[in-house]
């Protein structure tokens, strides 16, 4: 059974990654004493685009986005690139579990998701990003392992309060099943 990727889908990882970018570029804090590292606003944003239109585009976002915006400063760093995609595909596996366009988004859901995105944050930043940095770009192993903690740990805890904040106002802005009475 082959399932097509929707015109709003399409939709979605354009504006997204667009997003993704202007946030990237314009909405991080720099983490003092550990060089290239950022609180970042773009990865709240991507769990929430890949709550909404699952794995695939939350990937596609991630990767576009974090693509676009490594070319804005120059060069495109690929090991960081591929993870960002990957956190996308977590992001939205995660959420497979959700049902935002429903409304719904209480303590289990959010608690699931976190679980969840805190894993996958210390896994991807904490491990598979310095990983690749060794192997691409021969980086001292324990720079990029501590830039990739710090990250993993700055990115787990965005997502956790500025995301979950944008999925429960977005659960908030839809109307709940069966929440409709005929007079």
């Amino acid at each position: 059974m082959k399932k097509e990727i929707s015109v709003k889908t399409i939709v979605a990882i354009g504006i997204g990654s667009a997003v993704f970018v202007i946030l990237g570029r314009f909405a991080v804090i720099p983490v003092p004493g550990v060089p290239n590292t950022n609180l970042e606003t773009a990865y709240p944003f991507l769990a929430l685009m890949s709550v909404l239109f699952g794995p695939v585009a939350g990937g596609l976002i991630g990767f576009i986005g974090h693509t676009l915006k490594d070319l804005t400063y120059g060069t495109p760093w690929w090991s960081w690139i591929i993870c960002s995609g990957v956190m996308g595909l977590i992001y939205g596996y995660a959420g497979r579990k959700i049902d935002l366009k429903s409304g719904i988004f209480a303590k289990k859901e959010i608690i699931t998701f976190n679980l969840y995105q805190i894993v996958g944050n210390a896994l991807v930043w904490g491990l598979l990003a310095p990983a690749l940095d060794v192997l691409i770009y021969a980086e001292p192993a324990k720079k990029v392992f501590t830039q990739g903690i710090v990250s993993a740990t700055f990115n787990a805890i965005s997502v956790a309060i500025i995301g979950t904040l944008l999925m429960k106002a977005y659960a908030a802005t839809q109307v709940k099943a069966g929440s409709l009475k005929k007079d």
